[in-house]
């Protein structure tokens, strides 16, 4: 089982739900670039207990990998960026659309992973547009799409319109967890997503 991990924006809770992933299906996981500090191999390692694989670049500013490298001196090269063996939950950085070089997008090394993506799209104002979008993009490349993850509270008329008119399976709703601590984390992920749907 290996999956890519995206958003349709920053900060949607992507990160919570790739611990969850990595937990359920007992996969170890890998950020390969992170930008800004604390990373978020760090809060997965607290929330899930899996193994980590270290960053191919673990840069200090919080902005886009690509301007984050430029003010570190560092040159990303997307073709080292090489997904290792094994059950592997991959995280990717903002959105399908990131710039990890002024010429080349994340989405452009995970056409060439071509892993199955699972797309987390939260359940707040704007999400319809963002995820349809979204799954044009990862369609036009021929990406094998997996299915969508909702993160938030529960939006069922967004929910059904996005499953509807972006033809994709809806794999579940992560909710909003407080306090957030790994076996809060796994019992909630047990209840809303399904293993047989990663399998």
């Amino acid at each position: 089982m290996r999956f890519v991990v995206t958003g349709t924006d920053t900060d949607i809770g992507k990160t919570v739900f790739a611990a969850g992933l990595a937990g359920m299906i007992g996969a170890r996981y890998w950020k390969p670039v992170q930008a800004g500090e604390p990373g978020d191999s760090e809060t997965v390692a607290e929330l899930a207990g899996v193994e980590i694989v270290p960053e191919a670049y673990r840069l200090k500013l919080a902005a886009s990998p690509h301007q984050a490298a430029a003010d570190e001196g560092v040159t990303i090269d997307p073709d080292s960026l090489n997904p290792p063996d094994g059950a592997l939950v991959i995280e990717g950085a903002g959105g399908l659309m990131v710039p990890l070089t002024r010429d080349t997008l994340f989405i452009d090394v995970f056409a060439r992973w071509r892993l199955p993506v699972i797309l987390c799209a939260a359940t707040r104002l704007g999400t319809i547009n963002h995820t349809l979008l979204s799954l044009e993009a990862i369609r036009a490349r021929d990406i094998p799409l997996h299915g969508v993850a909702f993160i938030g509270d529960a939006n069922e008329e967004s929910e059904s319109i996005i499953v509807e008119k972006g033809r994709v399976k809806r794999l579940g709703r992560l909710p909003p967890i407080e306090p957030l601590v790994r076996g809060r984390l796994s019992g909630v992920f047990a209840k809303t997503f399904t293993l047989s749907d990663f399998a």
